[in-house]
């Protein structure tokens, strides 16, 4: 009988969702994950990101949702306010099995990693939602300005609009939880309608 592989890594717990192939700028401060992003460059390893069940993104350990995304690091530099900034990326989903909270309040979670959604073609019906997203693209500076755009995948655009629209985190994680990029697409779809964005 056949395990699945797990790997250990660090969780910074936010209140955002973060989806495979996104970007999110961050301001690092705490020391805690000021050390987190110290061995992640080191040692070229991501962390995790996890939408924040209860708690608070700073002091004590947060209960966080069970499914987030591995994240790497592909941007870092000193702020003219002393803080560090980075610009974290989506690379992949991943489930948590179990947790360990370490003395200074880092998360170290064992996670089962789930492989990443093939690009999916996306129909011609959404032909407005993919305007929609590259309107939202065009208002924004970097880094989102540097992401690769797969207008024509529905994967990507389904979780780019998840992450850009004005719709609760409770909406966006159970978006990031469905494992068919085809009923996010449909879900987001819906969404632009309550939102009266198409």
């Amino acid at each position: 009988m056949s395990t699945v592989a797990t790997i250990a890594i660090p969780i910074f717990p936010l209140h955002t969702v973060l989806f495979p192939y996104g970007t999110l700028p961050l301001r690092i401060f705490e020391p805690r994950y000021l050390e987190m992003v110290s061995a992640c460059l080191k040692t070229e390893q991501g962390f995790g990101i996890c939408l924040i069940r209860s708690g608070s993104e700073i002091g004590e350990a947060a209960e966080t949702y069970e499914t987030g995304t591995l994240s790497e690091i592909t941007y870092f530099n000193q702020q003219s306010d002393g803080l560090l900034g980075i610009t974290a990326s989506g690379k992949q989903r991943f489930h948590i099995i179990a947790t360990e909270i370490q003395p200074n309040q880092l998360t170290i979670a064992e996670v089962e990693l789930i492989p990443n959604e093939g690009p999916t073609p996306i129909s011609e019906k959404y032909a407005s939602a993919v305007d929609i997203l590259k309107r939202i693209f065009e208002n924004l500076g970097y880094p989102f300005a540097k992401i690769e755009k797969h207008y024509d995948d529905a994967s990507w655009v389904g979780s780019r609009l998840a992450e850009f629209l004005p719709i609760s985190l409770e909406q966006k994680q159970y978006l990031l939880q469905l494992n068919d990029p085809q009923k996010r697409l449909d879900r987001v779809w819906s969404l632009l309608e309550s939102l009266e964005l198409r």
